[in-house]
């Protein structure tokens, strides 16, 4: 069995899914290997000799495939990010390689993003057609090689992807579709958050059939291991690293994801995915998170810990903060009265927290209310400031454009955020997609945003008029013109965003 992450993803971090996975397969006795394909086929395009630096007259692209070297052992470096512009501009540096890797203009590929402006991921056609084609893929010359290479040696019986991403869609079928042409027999698996919101669409029919063998929505752990005659499944198991490049990701040292808990403990938010999807909540037990951490901090050479969690439990975050001097840490946490406490953020401190990401989504307590948030902005007020007082960064997600918005309670949110700016450490604006299987969607007038099968959100006639084409107006043209929203916003890593904020944070220390 071969598990694959396929291109292109953030590779700031080891895939912390392809981890759990192995973890299971190797528990049970299952043979298996790993393949960080994001990861090899990025630093293949970036490290592979190009013409395009020869053609190009580009002062910038040339540039950048000169330092191109100098670049990614910068970005591994902490000292890199004690002085943001040099960060900034050895991102973006890399990241123009990637653009100009492309033979294809139709191709525009980056750090962090994949798109095809012929072939969409939310068209199960489009999909096809790129497994029907992998050699017109730009990280075909990768993986042409090193699939060959990997299936030869291991001779596996099932291939696995895991596809979390629409940004990894299109590589994925092509990396699927060399395989099934290549290697007759071979069952492929696709699963992953991505399959799994597909599955969940209203009236779902697989149309993938003759290409993929089987798709997995949730975890999966339990159809692999039934594949391998495996019925009686151990759960909690310790995710394990040990088959990733964990020193070759683009950061200042490992990065370690870790899940300690599936789904959202609140599950009440009006917007959310997961209450849509109906995804249940399943944490793993909090003394066995305490256990976890130190040993694989211990392993892998940890820097800093990732929580994947949709939001940290307060029990987990409370054991956390008994146990002071651990390695750096950052995940995403609810808006609650905890937070307000100044002994219990500053044990949060000591115990390694360098920075919380906290979806407060909007600033007008009406719209709260009616997102069913369980947010009030006194609480979210003095929340920020104690986190500030306390040395811990916010980076504060911010939603605009949902059905009980207007743009009253849009200007209200602009004044929430000026009036906490010195509390704000980054902001994430977004414009509110309603998911297709959203409950609350009957109640509106709805319209496709695309003619595609496989697109998890629809757009909607807003009630009181509020439509995307202002909402994005609004933002572009007013909010984000405010000049101390402006310096917030400029202080985001580029690209990387949330992954990399928290070494910005820790160099400033």
């Amino acid at each position: 069995m071969i598990l694959i992450y396929p291109p292109v993803a953030k590779p700031s971090e080891p895939p912390g899914g392809i981890a759990h996975l192995s973890s299971a397969l190797n528990w049970h006795g299952v043979t298996h290997s790993v393949l960080d394909a994001n990861l090899e086929g990025l630093l293949h395009l970036l490290q592979r000799p190009h013409h395009a630096s020869e053609r190009s007259s580009d002062r910038w692209t040339l540039r950048s495939f000169r330092n191109c070297a100098d670049n990614l052992a910068a970005l591994r470096k902490q000292g890199t990010y004690h002085n943001f512009d040099s960060y900034k501009r050895t991102v973006l540096e890399v990241n123009r390689i990637l653009h100009s890797s492309s033979a294809s203009n139709d191709i525009a590929l980056g750090l962090t993003n994949y798109e095809d402006r012929e072939l969409s991921p939310l068209k199960s056609r489009d999909l096809i057609r790129a497994a029907e084609d992998p050699e017109k893929n730009p990280f075909y010359p990768y993986f042409k090689k090193r699939l060959a290479a990997l299936m030869e040696e291991k001779q596996p019986t099932v291939v696995g992807f895991s596809l979390n991403y629409l940004s990894q869609a299109l590589c994925t079928f092509a990396m699927a579709g060399f395989i099934r042409k290549g290697f007759a027999g071979v069952k492929i698996v696709l699963g992953g958050g991505l399959v799994t919101s597909w599955m969940k669409r209203p009236q779902w029919k697989n149309p993938f059939g003759g290409l993929v063998d089987n798709l997995v929505a949730g975890p999966g752990e339990y159809p692999l291991l039934s594949m391998a005659g495996i019925h009686d499944v151990k759960k909690d198991i310790t995710p394990d690293y040990s088959s990733l490049p964990t020193n070759d990701y683009l950061s200042p040292g490992c990065i370690l994801p870790y899940s300690a808990s599936r789904g959202c403990f609140w599950r009440r938010c009006s917007f959310c995915p997961e209450k849509a999807e109906d995804n249940p909540y399943i944490p793993v037990p909090v003394t066995q998170v305490i256990s976890d951490i130190p040993e694989l901090t211990k392993k892998t050479n940890s820097v800093l810990i990732h929580f994947l969690d949709n939001a940290m439990s307060i029990s987990l975050m409370r054991a956390l903060s008994e146990t002071a001097g651990g390695v750096p840490w950052y995940g995403f946490a609810r808006i609650t009265r905890e937070l307000t406490d100044s002994d219990f953020c500053m044990a949060l401190k000591r115990s390694g927290c360098v920075m919380l990401k906290l979806g407060l989504e909007s600033g007008d307590q009406g719209v709260l209310d009616r997102m069913q948030k369980g947010i009030d902005l006194e609480t979210a007020s003095l929340a920020l400031k104690t986190l500030k007082k306390a040395g811990i960064a916010t980076y504060v997600y911010l939603l605009f454009g949902t059905p009980w918005e207007t743009l009253s309670s849009a200007r209200r949110t602009l004044e929430f955020t000026v009036r906490h700016r010195e509390a704000i450490g980054f902001l994430n604006l977004a414009i509110f997609n309603m998911p297709v299987c959203w409950p609350g969607a009957e109640q509106l007038e709805t319209r496709s945003f695309y003619d595609a099968d496989l697109s998890l959100y629809t757009d909607f006639l807003h009630p009181e008029g509020w439509d995307r084409r202002q909402v994005r107006s609004f933002l572009e043209d007013y909010f984000k013109r405010q000049r101390v929203i402006s310096s917030i916003l400029k202080r985001d890593p580029p690209l990387f965003t949330s992954n990399h904020a928290p070494f910005l944070m820790m160099g400033r220390g």
